[in-house]
């Protein structure tokens, strides 16, 4: 297995002979406005792509599945709705569907629970983006554990903060990796919605045997 981290919660992950495209987020660094109810008033994305055009066109000329963890625009936002081919394949959580197939593509296939795509095994997990009133607005969120036969499990657990959802997905699916999205991000007012130091820290607490690769900060 091969995970290249591109920006953010972006990567493309090779497993086999099947490349999958996590959580695109495209846009050119400062090309959306500032987080609303923020401690800056910074625009979005704060870095820019590590790939040039004809290096972004190569790879997502690679790619073989699409995987959104939720649709919120540092995930899925207006530059990879408008490069990505409409008939490539997008599997993501049953309350996306709609909202990828208003846009044009064609193939979107919600996991309620599990779903296999050329070999490889997608089984949904859930999170909890905040807590409180906020975590309520944030909307639901998914993670997702990949297996294909040889090579290692992997464990994306998406937009989550620590809680009973992840600690069952450890436990269950025992994945041999996972990648967690963490750098506490926090409103104005409320908890954090992404994982803390301390949150990353019982991940590994909670399963020693797996390698944790913190990103979204």
């Amino acid at each position: 297995m091969q995970i290249h981290f591109i920006r953010h919660a972006t990567s493309i992950v090779r497993m086999g002979a099947v490349t999958i495209l996590v959580d695109p987020m495209l846009s050119r660094a400062g090309a959306m406005d500032p987080v609303q109810n923020a401690a800056n008033e910074r625009r979005i994305p704060l870095v820019e792509l590590p790939l040039d055009d004809e290096a972004l066109q190569r790879a997502l000329g690679q790619v073989d599945l699409v995987l959104v963890t939720h649709t919120h625009r540092d995930h899925w936002d207006a530059r990879a709705i408008e490069l990505l081919p409409k008939g490539l394949p997008v599997l993501c959580q049953p309350e996306d569907s709609a909202r990828i197939g208003d846009v044009g593509f064609s193939s979107v296939a919600p996991i309620e629970a599990e779903l296999e795509r050329r070999g490889v095994r997608f089984a949904r997990t859930g999170g909890r983006h905040g807590t409180g009133e906020i975590g309520q607005r944030m909307g639901p969120v998914s993670g997702f554990v990949l297996r294909l036969g040889g090579e290692p499990s992997l464990y994306i657990a998406g937009d989550t903060i620590w809680c009973p959802e992840v600690a069952d997905a450890l436990e269950r699916h025992r994945p041999d990796v996972t990648i967690v999205n963490a750098g506490a991000a926090q409103f104005l007012t409320g908890d954090p919605i992404t994982m803390t130091a301390a949150d990353v820290g019982q991940v590994c607490r909670t399963l020693p045997s797996t390698r944790v690769i913190a990103v979204h900060m």
